[in-house]
């Protein structure tokens, strides 16, 4: 009887190396999830409470009066910009409106503080339909957009950008453009940092069997294009 074992194919290890990779992300954006939580819960409602303490030590002032007060409302300050540090942390890692409201504000957000930040123009285009997307797709989308935009920002010089998101029967695209100074795709591999955000992109559009397109030139802006399984 002729042998019939199925020999293993060179597809077969590239396959398992894109499962654990994969995997790997989804156990990336869980801890990220847990160190926000954590971030928000436990560190920042500690430095609301150190404020809260110093502002009644502030108010049971005797001795030098206003040398204290002074001392004190130094210290406030700095526990306020550590909670605000706090907030943006956890914000970055895994914004709580992306888990509580959905894509659209999460993204709304997101650019609301890059444009304050940067003065980038941003413009969101979205229907409605996004967000009844599953988590899983939502969180693909957003982190897609995290790491483009942080592109736009690093390296694209651009003054405007728009996302835009629609929703057809059986698939959701994404569209990120700017009019920033563009990159030739094919060469990117010279810009580690931006090379590794495009490698990423594409892992997590894979990941949910998806693809990610690069359509740039120099000196012509940058658009990336994002299909997804609805």
């Amino acid at each position: 009887m002729p042998n019939t074992a199925m020999v293993p194919t060179h597809a077969e290890p590239a396959l398992q190396l894109r499962s654990l990779s994969h995997h790997i992300l989804q156990a990336q954006e869980e801890e990220r999830k847990r160190i926000s939580r954590e971030l928000h819960d436990v560190i920042a409602q500690t430095l609301v409470g150190i404020n809260l303490h110093l502002r009644a030590l502030s108010d049971q002032a005797s001795v030098d009066p206003q040398g204290l007060k002074r001392k004190i409302k130094r210290t406030q300050r700095l526990v306020e910009e550590s909670v605000n540090v706090v907030h943006r942390f956890a914000r970055e890692l895994r914004p709580t409106s992306l888990d509580n409201l959905g894509l659209i504000p999460a993204l709304r957000s997101y650019l609301h503080d890059a444009t304050a930040q940067t003065g980038l123009q941003a413009r969101l285009v979205a229907s409605a339909e996004i967000d009844e997307l599953d988590s899983g797709t939502r969180t693909v989308l957003f982190r897609i957009a995290q790491e483009a935009l942080t592109n736009v920002i690093h390296h694209a010089a651009a003054r405007r950008v728009s996302v835009t998101l629609t929703r057809t029967p059986h698939t959701v695209r994404m569209t990120i453009s700017d009019d920033g100074h563009g990159f030739d795709p094919s060469a990117v591999t010279g810009t580690r940092g931006r090379r590794l955000g495009l490698l990423g992109m594409r892992e997590r559009a894979e990941m949910v069997g998806g693809t990610v397109r690069f359509d740039s030139a120099p000196g012509r802006g940058a658009t990336v294009r994002v299909e997804l399984p609805a």
